[in-house]
């Protein structure tokens, strides 16, 4: 007799892996999971919050639905406030609420309370503050940007050298129109120590293709300590100095409907908020 056969025992089914299931009411579970799904991180963080005080109120569905939404919205708008923040690039964190105009007499707080608006950003007229060192100019400047970041339009500050040094790079590793579009498009670009550094021709001129760019369209702001008088030290070529002035300021005066220009004095602040606190702790 042959011998008998042994039969195969058949190869084990292949089962793919489940997600294990989490913890809590299966209701909750889904909701969190959609949340998730549709990145609604507001509703993920405060539905359970939000649905145990519906059940207090005794809320309409619509009510409750209500509630869940206006939180996405106000999650998102401050989400979109702090990266319009972080992209301005601002070198210190400043605000408007705290800008101190007992130190800064020569600064009108009913002017600067109208800079917070987006209306003048909207409508591209430029903004201009002059004034010594340690008077405030600067951080006038980022507390402003600031303001209008957190209004949601796209601010971008920068030094003017550090620009000019970027559109030079940009235009020997032939990036130039690229790098132009990026800095035209932003809403409110944030000039700092424009006239503390002399600019050779050609950074003069690449500079006054921004402003060229930008004119009555975006609006520009500037921190300078010269007066324009002397801008012409700065760029050398007293035509192309008559024309980004011009670009800047439109003909700016003080009474100027198209621009806004912001003197902060002369006796720097800063160094006399020093000179107390030295003497202060001489004393002491």
């Amino acid at each position: 007799m042959s011998p008998a056969k042994t039969a195969e025992a058949p190869a084990a089914k292949q089962v793919p892996p489940t997600r294990m299931p989490l913890p809590g009411n299966p209701k909750d579970v889904a909701i969190d999971e959609a949340c998730r799904d549709l990145r609604l991180p507001a509703f993920h963080k405060r539905f359970i919050e939000l649905a145990a005080a519906a059940r207090r109120e005794q809320s309409t569905y619509k009510q409750f639905l209500l509630d869940l939404l206006r939180t996405e919205v106000a999650d998102r708008d401050v989400r979109r406030q702090q990266r319009l923040v972080r992209a301005a690039e601002f070198p210190r964190p400043k605000r408007l609420e705290n800008f101190d105009f007992g130190k800064n007499p020569s600064v009108s707080p009913e002017v600067v309370a109208d800079l917070k608006s987006r209306s003048w950003v909207r409508e591209g007229r430029p903004l201009v503050l002059i004034g010594d060192s340690g008077t405030g100019k600067s951080q006038l400047l980022i507390e402003v940007g600031t303001a209008i970041s957190e209004a949601g339009l796209s601010v971008r500050h920068i030094t003017t050298q550090a620009l000019v040094n970027e559109l030079a790079e940009a235009e020997a590793a032939r990036r130039l129109f690229s790098l132009m579009a990026r800095y035209t498009k932003v809403d409110l670009l944030c000039l700092d120590e424009f006239g503390y550094a002399n600019l050779d021709k050609k950074g003069a001129e690449l500079l006054f293709q921004i402003l060229t760019e930008r004119e009555e369209r975006k609006a520009t702001a500037v921190a300078t300590n010269s007066p324009f008088a002397e801008w012409d030290k700065t760029f050398g070529d007293r035509r192309l100095c008559a024309a980004i002035a011009d670009r800047v300021t439109f003909r700016c005066t003080l009474h100027a409907a198209r621009c806004t220009l912001i003197q902060t004095g002369t006796g720097s602040y800063l160094f006399q908020s020093t000179e107390a606190d030295r003497q202060a702790t001489a004393r002491s």
